[in-house]
């Protein structure tokens, strides 16, 4: 465990586990179905990950984009490995949207839609909408494979 997945919210924030990844529901929305994928190592920086990680990130990024794709049908995806605040290997995963999404009673826009996201956007939600989000999500990945 390192202070990266923690500051997201691990455990609670779960929605997959793999050996050297945790995909997590991304506490503040910037879109809706933002996520993050953390390495589990203590590594800082991209080169340092094992080729195994490396290996298993591309089953990572396969799952996540068809559980996504399978509950919101998103227009692009985008994986943001900044690592500025938080300081182990993580990408913010970014679903984005040309047309607005409902989910959960509620309409969401991509705001930045077509530009670059704007990370310091948050999707206002209620308490109900964040559980039911997780739990689709969650869903969505049970049904892979």
């Amino acid at each position: 465990m390192n202070t990266t997945l923690t500051k997201f919210g691990h455990p609670n924030t779960l929605l997959k586990d793999y050996q050297h990844w945790c995909v997590l529901l991304r506490p503040v929305q910037v879109t809706i179905g933002s996520l993050v994928l953390c390495a589990k190592s203590g590594e800082t920086a991209l080169g340092q990950l094992s080729p195994e990680a490396f290996r298993e990130m591309q089953v990572c990024t396969r799952d996540i984009e068809s559980a996504l794709a399978s509950v919101f049908h998103f227009d692009k995806i985008n994986y943001l490995a900044l690592m500025m605040v938080d300081p182990n290997v993580h990408f913010h995963v970014l679903p984005r949207y040309a047309a607005p999404i409902e989910f959960s009673d509620q309409v969401f826009t991509d705001a930045a839609w077509p530009g670059p996201p704007d990370l310091k956007q948050k999707l206002e939600m209620s308490e109900h909408q964040q559980t039911s989000l997780k739990m689709t999500l969650l869903d969505a990945f049970n049904q892979l494979r």
